[in-house]
Parts: C-alpha cells; sequence; structure tokens
C-alpha cells in the first residue's frame, strides 16, 4: 500500500526544472535494489537560488514484497517532505513512487555507499550517502547529473 505521511509540503511540482527537457537520461542498468537497504543521509539536492530552511533529509529502505521501501524525510527544492512507500521497481534503476515523479537512480558507486537520484522530468533530483560523503564520490555525483542534462551549478551540497 502506498501514503504519504506528514507532509510538510507537497511534492516539487510546477515550473521548477533543473534539466534540458530534451537532453537524454540514463538509468543504473546493473542497480542490485537489494544492496539498497540500510540508512542513508540526503547530502545534496537540486534547489533554486534562495530555497533553504530544510533539514538535512535522511532515508531508511528496507526490503518489502513489492520492492523497497522508504521511510524517508527529503528536502526537495528547499522543501521538506516527509514519505513512507514502496518504490515499485518499474525498470533497471527506475522506481514508482506513490504521489510524485518516477525515481531513476542515475548512479551508485561500486560500494553502494552514494546514490544520484532523479527524474526525468527534471523537477528534482538529490543524493543520498551512508554517512558523510566523500569529496571525490559528491563530485562524481554531480558530474552523472551533468551527463543527464541537470543544470550543474544547481546541486547544492547540505
Amino acid at each position: 500500500m502506498f501514503c504519504l505521511i506528514g507532509c510538510s509540503s507537497s511534492p516539487p511540482k510546477g515550473d521548477v526544472e533543473f534539466r534540458m527537457a530534451k537532453a537524454p537520461i540514463y538509468s543504473a542498468a546493473v542497480l542490485d535494489e537489494k544492496k539498497l537497504s540500510g540508512q542513508w543521509i540526503q547530502v545534496a539536492d537540486f534547489s533554486e537560488p534562495g530555497q533553504s530552511g530544510c533539514l538535512v533529509g535522511t532515508v531508511a529502505i528496507v526490503q518489502g514484497a513489492s520492492g523497497p521501501v522508504i521511510n524517508a524525510q527529503l528536502c526537495l527544492n528547499g522543501r521538506s517532505m516527509r514519505l513512507t512507500t514502496v518504490l515499485v521497481p518499474r525498470g533497471p534503476g527506475r522506481f514508482a513512487v506513490a504521489g510524485m515523479d518516477d525515481w531513476w537512480v542515475l548512479w551508485v558507486d561500486s560500494g553502494y555507499r552514494t546514490l544520484a537520484i532523479g527524474t526525468p522530468s527534471g523537477r528534482f533530483g538529490f543524493v543520498l550517502n551512508r554517512g558523510e560523503i566523500a569529496p571525490d564520490r559528491l563530485t562524481a555525483a554531480s558530474e552523472v547529473f551533468n551527463f543527464n542534462g541537470y543544470t550543474k551549478d544547481a546541486l547544492n551540497p547540505f
């Protein structure tokens, strides 16, 4: 069952887009979704200038019968949002998320320590990490977003 709970604001929608609409976008074709389980910290997101005020986001992922189940507090374009739902697999590295655009895992490092998550619409994108992120992995995530058409200067580390 899908449910959004305790949202302090609605998911990012509207005119804000952080990637070029016609740019190609690719998801992680060899993603092992079982390795996503555990605790994650949001270490960066795409936001407009002047958007701030969120606390650092957190995500807990456990494996469920229908796919990974998340319990998250995220900051998306300066808006705090809380959700608990199943990530329904839609293809390699692609998940349907109730009430939001599909999440695409654009990149995960080989040790499953860092995830770059975006969406074809470009309405949001964020980076999750297991603990403090190493500068080289944040740079790699930024380059992957740029490769997938995202505006490079709009990715903001927390």
